[in-house]
């Protein structure tokens, strides 16, 4: 399997590496990552590979074989040799981004407390389906909450339980539409708050910032109705 360096220590923005295996597709597979594999709605990172004077430009990262995670080039160019080792560094500016948006969409399942049934982080413009048959009428009151829990400053942090306490707490599932990622005998569950404070817990295997304050001013956007019981609610990153 590769090493995600990136549960580790998600503000690691530079490693070394050894290129392991190539995929099937084309992909450059290394013993220990900083690219978060594209999943649970979250894109994969971007970045480069430094070896022997050169700079290999990374357009994203997925999943691969065995718990694997290929790196797939921007454009065609010569693989790194398996064995080859390099340095790696990510996007950094668009990881954090990233981080920011999905504790906010956390945060966004908190003020508005119904079953999600799909979402997409981005950079600045995010998204939850909600299995809500009408539109909230008070935005700007969410809105408000919202902002109100990243001023708490909140820390943000990550415990570890097993597949089968997940399924004895199926309360702790809010998606609908993406299972929690369970296979590998435990499940990671990220928290917002500590003690009387705590505001959120739920399976997620994302990159998240340390604390809500990290994230800061956030925009209610539109609220799209997507089918009978289910609308879409944007959130934006004001800066």
């Amino acid at each position: 399997m590769t090493t995600p360096l990136f549960r580790l220590d998600a503000y690691q923005t530079e490693a070394t590496g050894v290129v392991v295996a190539h995929t099937p597709e084309g992909g450059i597979v290394l013993d220990q990552t900083l690219f978060y594999p594209m999943g649970g709605g979250q894109p994969g990172d971007s970045g480069r590979l430094m070896c022997q004077g050169r700079s290999l430009p990374i357009a994203t990262a997925v999943k691969a074989e065995g718990e694997q995670i290929a790196l797939v080039m921007a454009e065609p160019m010569a693989l790194p040799p398996i064995g080859t080792a390099l340095r790696q560094a990510i996007d950094w500016p668009r990881r954090h981004r990233l981080m920011r948006m999905h504790t906010a969409l956390h945060l966004l399942s908190v003020v508005i407390p119904l079953p999600v049934s799909g979402g997409a982080v981005a950079e600045t413009r995010s998204r939850l389906d909600f299995d809500m048959p009408e539109a909230p009428e008070d935005r700007e009151t969410l809105e408000d909450y919202l902002n109100q829990l990243v001023d708490q400053d909140l820390p943000v942090t990550e415990e570890w339980i097993t597949d089968d306490a997940l399924r004895a707490n199926p309360g702790l599932v809010k998606t609908m539409s993406v299972a929690p990622p369970m296979g590998s005998g435990r499940v990671r569950l990220v928290r917002i708050g500590q003690g009387t404070d705590q505001v959120d817990l739920q399976p997620c295997g994302g990159t998240h910032v340390a604390r809500t304050g990290e994230i800061g001013r956030l925009r209610l956007g539109k609220i799209e109705k997507k089918g009978r019981h289910n609308r879409r609610v944007y959130l934006h990153l004001e800066d």
